[in-house]
């Protein structure tokens, strides 16, 4: 319980840009510092986290669940949750009272960057785990670019696509 502990809650504190931010650390965890999952359990793991209702970070909780069953995941899920939480409410109640001073935007601006890239670096690490070869990396490519030239399509309509394209290639035989 002390090592999801010790894990989970430093990177509550570096959860700039959301929870996809922390993927990537969240893989290297896992599967190479603690060996808690394998790449292809890490990435069964990301699929239903994703799958399920509720936020993408309740991968914590599937990992805690598979080391240590309901105790493991409540301790994983507290731990990921709880620091930032109490963060975020005491920042929030500052934030408000700077707003549109010359450093509240330059903070803003410099920490866009910053999650952009940990949320990259997060896609990548599942990317790398992922069976799916190069076609799944094709295929993020492709989603990617769709993303970035029509910030108006909804990513559902792409994720969707990208599952019944996999799928009809299964059926095919060609995956």
């Amino acid at each position: 319980m002390l090592a999801l502990i010790l894990v989970f809650a430093p990177l509550s504190l570096l959860s700039i840009g959301g929870g996809a931010s922390l993927l990537a650390e969240i893989e290297h965890q896992s599967v190479t510092v603690h060996a808690w999952t394998t790449q292809r359990e890490f990435a069964d793991l990301f699929a239903i986290s994703r799958a399920a209702p509720g936020p993408g970070t309740m991968l914590s909780t599937l990992i805690g669940w598979k080391i240590a069953g309901l105790a493991g995941a409540l301790t994983a899920t507290i731990a990921l949750y709880l620091p930032s939480s109490l963060i975020v409410y005491a920042a929030a109640r500052l934030w408000g009272r700077w707003r549109g001073s010359v450093w509240h935007s330059a903070v803003e601006r410099g920490l866009a960057p910053i999650a952009a890239g940990l949320i990259l670096a997060g896609g990548i690490a599942v990317l790398r785990v992922s069976p799916g070869g190069p076609a799944v990396w094709l295929t993020a490519i492709i989603a990617a670019t769709l993303i970035l030239c029509r910030p108006l399509v909804n990513p559902l309509l792409l994720f969707c696509a990208g599952g019944a394209l996999f799928g009809l290639a299964k059926a095919l035989g060609l995956w």
